[in-house]
């Protein structure tokens, strides 16, 4: 029975799916075609192939078999009678008796209903050539595609039948596709005596399914239960190990016990095992690390024959794989937690007790890094003091090493541990709020700021700052601060503030620049400039004057955007060179990448700002805070690829970084830019659902990140423009020209942007709603202080407010810029013809369209393709220049020419003229704008 569930959506299968596709192509084009589908149980073969089904039954004749699982006696023959049914039914009983012939007879030796059988008289020749002739004959009428599933369970006769097949009708427009846990076949069977033949003798392709990655697991998650939290989507991942069954089954109870179904299912190999291979699995069950062969000999107390037949036994079933350094692993993560879960409770406290006092002398040698093992084995052995002790080394050896996530596991259960634990301090060797300041850090880096604020709150409720160290008082408010700025709340300026208080007398001006550093960043991104510069250069001052340069780098980081967004451009780029110089730490360096390249995105850099922000994100890999800095630099990625046009590394990037559990701030930014992708492609359905769920939390950090507010009204009107509501982007444009504040950097884009929006009021025909519109618009850019006016923009938005030939015209060469906004392309074209129709100047208009269909195409912008589809076909241009010869127009077009001048839209005139619209030209609730 296969271990996929119907009800999983199949992801990240579409290469395997265009293999199958191909295979299917070759076989009907009479080329030999036949694949070999493997892979673990539940790895999906049997959703796959129920996918290509659906497909190749659009085209070939489709029959499936199954190979069942009798236990030591397959059954013979078990694919074949399904099968054969189905060519009867598709050859109609004439046909089926003219096909085979006499060999007819030997069909009824796997199909009774045909009558009885004279066994002496049926041969197994007799038998396949009648298979083969009737396979023939249906493939005669259309392709043939035979499925066997599960061939790991065939029998000999079957595998000899297929044997003779895959030869026998090669070249007859016949598709055989097998599946085939091959992990589950053992050496010197049938089976994999077959399969090596069939693939020498290059019968059989091998398409290998592997596990999904974390990519496709969340889709997969999505699909079966929604959005899901992504710390419980990390626990899935982990237990789940990307085997579709597995996701299926966890889907609804991430963190909670096994199923029992899937518990028995897991059970079900390990219950047939001999004793000493069940007694070698069950100690292995209670590592969670692969168990080197010396500890596993030591811990079985087995002979050695007796050891190395459990251990071939346990991997010949597929549970225990051997690994290349000669240690034991589960090969299901799942499969471990089960067998581990079945012992009873004293059986597993004595088995842990043994793990650990069995590490605990290997612990001695010389570069052993046990801590971690130990921790978890003293902990399931219920010796809370050793585990103290334990936890709190591997703590700090993971953090160390840049694994956050496993040292907050550890910091984690040593605060559990702490209060079972008699003078813990002691046992642990540091205080209590020590080790709370230090996993809170730990949590916020392994992207997990709920609980880093859960942790530091509890550390300031131990903290008396009367009585205690004030340094200790400063530095948690500080922490508290940057973390509830990761998550999006308000409060993080007011808590530096009063930790700037709390310092009056305390001699620690290093403490104090990385307190004034924060409190910059905070006025920075609520947009209080002057603010954001005199806190940095206090902060500069004192750095310079200890010699601290991460703290210089850092306040000159904050002074530079702030300098920038405040239109001092030169000044602002100066600064980033200094912080840069300044940087001699990776902190003070991933802060350089995040700030540079955000700004050379609102400068207008695209090419630049995707070079130093992928080199962030290499860093940030390297030093394990890819789910935390590498997430906003994946958005300082994203972000320039879309105005770019390359929307499919974009997507790439951004289902990437949803795997990831993250600091709230930063998922806002995510979203924010995946509802634009979502409005580039036309899902503007999925785009406004998304944004109806985010709009609250973007609505409450806007007022102290402004950058959210700027990031909200561009998604807005991102979603409007994708959907042709020109009147509605008209009124994003005009909120937020009406709002108070100043103009920082990110208005620049948005004002851009406004002069598209123009040009769809105007190709709406509201001539005098486009004119208000524009002359807002330029009053508001000219504004703007000239470092944050790129030229080739400037030119671009004139162009798109003017709205006359010539100036759109001019702007062409611009809009082709590398580093010009790719839309721009599209839709400063799409003006120039809607323009040139009107003015007559067919051939000009037909080469510009033309332009405009092929750019809107190769950016994947839907709603431009869409606009320049139906422009064309409302001006009855095909997109290419016209002849001079006949650039005379008929009566017909000059009829369009008239009603595109007095304002109509494309359905209007087809309405007026009796011309078909395409039904999927038109989907936007206003009408299909294609007027000049």
């Amino acid at each position: 029975m296969p271990l996929i569930a119907p009800t999983a959506e199949m992801v990240g299968r579409d290469a395997e799916l265009g293999l199958l596709d191909a295979a299917l192509r070759r076989a009907a084009a009479g080329e030999t075609a036949s694949v070999l589908v493997s892979g673990e149980a539940g790895i999906g073969k049997t959703r796959l192939l129920r996918e290509f089904r659906a497909r190749a039954e659009t085209s070939a004749a489709v029959f499936t078999g199954w190979c069942v699982d009798y236990g030591a006696t397959p059954a013979p023959y078990a694919p074949l009678p399904a099968i054969l049914r189905g060519v009867l039914a598709e050859l109609g009983e004439e046909t089926t008796a003219e096909a085979a012939g006499p060999a007819r007879a030997a069909l009824r030796l796997l199909l009774p209903e045909l009558g009885p059988v004279d066994r002496a008289a049926v041969t197994p020749d007799g038998l396949r050539e009648a298979i083969a002739t009737l396979l023939e004959a249906a493939a005669a009428r259309r392709p043939v595609v035979v499925l066997i599933e599960d061939l790991h369970w065939a029998d000999d006769a079957t595998l000899a039948m297929l044997s003779f097949l895959l030869r026998a009708v090669s070249g007859h427009g016949v598709l055989f596709v097998l599946t085939c846990r091959v992990d589950e076949v053992r050496r010197g069977g049938a089976v994999r005596s077959f399969l090596v033949e069939a693939e020498r003798a290059r019968l059989l392709d091998r398409i290998a399914l592997g596990r999904l990655d974390p990519v496709a697991v969340r889709a997969m998650v999505e699909a079966l239960s929604g959005p899901v939290d992504d710390a419980v989507f990390t626990r899935l991942l982990d237990r789940s190990e990307g085997v579709p069954f597995f996701v299926e089954e966890l889907s609804c109870n991430a963190l909670g016990p096994l199923p029992e179904s899937l518990r028995d299912v897991l059970l079900a190999r390990f219950d047939r095992l001999g004793d000493d291979a069940k007694r070698v699995v069950r100690i292995a069950s209670a590592s969670d690390a692969p168990v080197p062969h010396e500890l596993l000999a030591d811990l079985a107390a087995l002979p050695d024959e007796r050891l190395d037949e459990g251990i071939r036994e346990a991997a010949a079933a597929a549970i225990l794989a051997v690994r290349p350094d000669d240690s034991y692993g589960f090969r299901h993560a799942l499969l471990r937690e089960a067998v581990h879960d079945d012992l009873l409770p004293g059986e597993r406290a004595r088995l842990h007790r043994a793990y650990a006092e069995a590490l605990e002398i290997r612990a001695a040698a010389p570069g052993a890094c046990l801590e971690s093992a130990l921790a978890y084995h003293w902990h399931q052995a219920h010796d809370a003091p050793r585990a103290l002790a334990a936890s709190i080394g591997a703590m700090e050896r993971s953090k160390a090493s840049y694994a956050f996530s496993t040292a907050a596991r550890f910091g984690e259960l040593a605060l559990e541990l702490w209060d079972q634990v008699p003078d813990a301090a002691a046992a642990a060797g540091i205080d209590r709020v020590s080790l709370l300041r230090r996993l809170g850090s730990i949590l916020r880096n392994a992207g997990d700021g709920e609980r880093a604020l859960a942790v530091v709150n509890l550390a300031l409720d131990e903290v008396d700052p009367a009585t205690s160290d004030r340094g200790v008082y400063v530095r948690l408010l500080r922490d508290k601060a940057l973390y509830l700025q990761n998550l999006g709340r308000p409060g993080a300026a007011e808590l530096l503030a009063e930790a700037l208080a709390a310092m009056d007398g305390l001699d620690d001006d290093r403490l104090r620049a990385s307190v004034l550093n924060l409190l910059a960043g905070r006025h920075m991104v609520a947009a209080r400039i002057d603010e954001a510069i005199e806190t940095a250069d206090a902060a500069y001052r004192i750095a310079e004057r200890l010699g601290d340069h991460s703290q210089m780098s850092i306040a000159a980081n904050t002074r530079a955007a702030s300098r920038v967004h405040r239109g001092d451009v030169e000044g602002g780029l100066e600064d980033y060179r200094l912080s840069w110089q300044r940087a001699t730490d990776d902190s003070a360096r991933l802060r350089y990448y995040v700030n540079y390249s955000d700004v050379l995105h609102h400068l207008g850099r695209h090419r630049e700002a995707v070079r130093v922000a992928e080199e962030g994100i290499a860093r940030a890999r390297t030093l394990g805070v890819e789910r935390t800095t590498g997430s906003i630099l994946t958005q300082n990625v994203a972000e320039p690829l879309l105005q770019l046009g390359e929307v499919d590394r974009a997507e790439q990037l951004l289902a990437r970084d949803l795997t990831f559990r993250t600091h709230r701030i930063f998922r806002v930014y995510t979203m924010a830019t995946r509802m634009r992708v979502l409005a580039w492609r036309g899902r503007i359905a999925e785009a406004r659902a998304l944004l109806a769920e985010w709009r609250e939390t973007m609505a409450a950090v806007a007022p102290f990140e402004r950058q959210v507010e700027y990031s909200l009204l561009s998604t807005e009107l991102a979603i409007h423009l994708g959907a042709g509501e020109a009147e509605e982007a008209a009124a994003v444009i005009r909120r937020f020209l009406a709002a108070d504040g100043p103009l920082i950097g990110h208005a620049s884009r948005l004002l851009l942007e406004a002069g598209w929006v123009v040009s769809a009021v105007r190709a709406d025909g509201r001539m005098p709603d486009a004119a208000a519109l524009a002359e807002s618009v330029r009053t508001a850019w000219a504004a703007l202080p000239p470092g944050l006016r790129p030229e080739g923009w400037s030119v671009v938005l004139t162009a798109l407010l003017d709205g006359a030939p010539d100036v759109l015209r001019a702007a062409l060469p611009v809009t082709d810029e590398d580093d010009m906004p790719a839309a721009f392309r599209v839709v400063v074209r799409l003006d120039l013809a809607r323009r040139l129709i009107h003015d007559g100047e067919r051939a000009e208009a037909a080469s510009a369209l033309s332009a405009a269909r092929e750019i809107a195409a190769a950016i994947g912008n839907a709603r431009l393709q869409q606009e320049a589809d139906e422009l064309a076909l409302a001006s009855g241009l095909s997109g290419e220049p016209a002849a001079p010869a006949l650039a005379e127009l008929t009566a017909r077009e000059s009829q369009v020419l008239d009603l595109l001048a007095e304002g109509l839209s494309n359905r209007q005139i087809g309405e007026r003229l009796f011309i078909s619209v395409r039904p999927s030209a038109c989907t936007s609730r206003r009408s299909c704008a294609s007027s000049a």
